[in-house]
């Protein structure tokens, strides 16, 4: 018996026995499929809109990083996919956010183009874009015509269904990057792949983005390998891993245009932090008031933005004291703390990062106010330590010199803190573990492949934008302690951003010293 015949005695199993089980989620589907129907539905819609776009501000930036990025790899064929969609539950997805690197090299952000990939084409010095190695294409799937059946019944791609979708002209216009169908893309991505030696191409790739992407590369550099039984992978997983280097550290270094997108995202972020403190009666009167504190936050960056730079913290009392609480399910109580870290993402996809420690009665009380200060007076310490030409390690380091001597006067430190200072030593980072700072940019941990001399031993430059987030976290069964301070967490984080003539703190806007937190707070409610 074949797979696809009915069970004998069974005939209720026959219709779901011959439906591939991929095809059953379309089961809730009563869609007409009468010829009628279909060209019905292809008839009698208003012509789209013929104008063509102007060229988008980010278009000649974008077009230096490419640049920037040929200049570095002449002669091989660069791929950066934007990546697929991905399934929330089901036959629903999340939202679409394409990779950070094609953001950067297109300028595309919002949910425009799922599964859409940049490539990067050798060609001869100086004929390429801008003088460069390389013509650029971007491959993508346009919108399809009125009069065709996905217009319709495609709800992953159909206009019926999400909307328009940019024409290839549209977006030619837009970025100045050659646009072609996605249709186009296996040959443009496997024509010519070999070694270099023997007149093929090499072949580059931004991997664990599309999974379809990676196994077509794959497949086309084994067919076309001298001795594909012994082709060793690792060497094409070294030419992969070092073009996401050099796309993480391009990012090092923000242009003035990437700067203002940090400045409207930091902007949109206090205005959410507004919305927070009006909202703290309501938080406290509700068995999660966490959430609400939550709830009220995404609004704002909905409202304002693209989306949530990343999952908000909303931490009151104990909570505050676990760095990656996102739950957020836990009460909001008058007399604690509630620490928030949160994030608005632009439309263009840079994110802001900021945290605040507010007092939900609007009044510190003194071990919360001594916490507090030495927090502050640590963040203030980084912010003094940050200049051009200073190693970014040493941000870390003037944080934690603050904290130690706290600590040490306090009676906390079982040591001294020139001792918990020390590489043998380290006792302060038990209420201090994290790090004082990362980059920041269009992801909230910004750069991360890109290489420990030029990110944590590197030295700041102007265009940096990073953040200063020094902390204490003094968990309810910490025994090592005091009583008093069990259960307070205050976390302080700015967005910095690094000039010729130093450090410029884009957050400041929000305050920050105890006194102005509790004036602010008191103006809001």
């Amino acid at each position: 018996m074949s797979v696809s015949e009915p069970l004998a005695g069974d005939p209720g199993q026959s219709a779901d026995a011959q439906q591939p089980i991929e095809d059953r989620v379309n089961n809730r589907s009563q869609r007409p499929t009468s010829d009628a129907f279909k060209a019905f539905m292809a008839s009698q819609w208003a012509p789209s809109d013929p104008s063509v776009p102007a060229r988008d501000e980010v278009a000649d930036f974008a077009a230096r990083r490419r640049r920037a990025v040929s200049d570095r790899f002449p002669g091989e064929r660069l791929i950066i996919p934007a990546g697929p969609l991905k399934v929330r539950s089901n036959d629903t997805d999340y939202r679409f956010r394409p990779h950070s690197a094609f953001a950067h090299l297109t300028g595309l952000g919002l949910d425009h183009e799922p599964d859409a990939v940049l490539v990067l084409e050798p060609v001869d010095d100086g004929a390429g874009e801008g003088g460069g190695h390389h013509s650029a294409t971007l491959y993508f799937r346009p919108l399809a015509g009125r009069d065709t059946e996905q217009f319709y019944a495609d709800a992953r791609s159909g206009e019926f269904w999400i909307g328009a979708r940019p024409t290839l002209a549209e977006l030619e216009s837009r970025l100045g990057i050659p646009t072609a169908h996605l249709d186009g893309l296996e040959v443009a991505v496997t024509k010519g792949v070999g070694a270099p030696q023997i007149g093929g191409i090499s072949v580059r790739l931004v991997r664990k983005v599309d999974e379809n992407l990676d196994a077509l590369v794959d497949t086309a550099r084994y067919n076309t390998a001298q001795d594909p039984e012994n082709l060793d992978l690792s060497e094409f997983d070294a030419l992969d891993d070092q073009l996401a280097e050099a796309l993480s550290e391009l990012r090092l270094t923000k242009d003035e245009w990437e700067v203002r997108q940090m400045r409207e995202a930091v902007a949109a972020t206090a205005a959410g932090f507004e919305e927070i403190v009006k909202a703290l009666p309501r938080a406290v009167a509700h068995a999660r008031g966490e959430r609400v504190v939550e709830g009220v936050f995404f609004a704002k960056a909905r409202e304002e933005g693209n989306d949530l730079g990343y999952e908000t913290i909303a931490a009151a009392g104990n909570n505050a004291t676990v760095l990656h609480w996102i739950r957020n399910n836990g009460a909001v109580r008058e007399g604690d703390l509630i620490l928030v870290d949160a994030g608005v993402e632009a439309e263009s996809l840079y994110t802001a990062d900021v945290t605040r420690t507010l007092p939900v009665s609007g009044t510190y009380s003194e071990v919360q106010r001594r916490v507090y200060q030495a927090v502050l007076d640590a963040a203030d310490a980084a912010f003094a330590s940050a200049k051009p030409g200073v190693r970014f390690r040493q941000v870390h380091a003037a944080a934690m010199e603050v904290l130690a001597a706290r600590l040490e006067e306090w009676g906390i430190l079982p040591v001294t803190a020139a001792e918990a200072l020390s590489d043998a030593g380290q006792q302060h980072r038990r209420w201090m573990p994290h790090g004082t700072s990362h980059h920041l940019g269009l992801d909230v941990h910004d750069c991360a492949q890109a290489r420990r001399e030029l990110y944590l031993d590197g030295e700041l430059r102007p265009g940096m934008v990073f953040t200063i987030e020094p902390g204490l976290y003094f968990k309810a069964e910490d025994l090592a302690i005091p009583e008093e301070y069990r259960g307070i967490g205050v976390r302080i984080e700015d967005d910095i951003l690094m000039t010729a003539a130093g450090p410029v703190n884009l957050s400041s806007a929000l305050p920050r010293t105890l006194e102005d937190v509790e004036t602010w707070m008191a103006s809001l409610r």
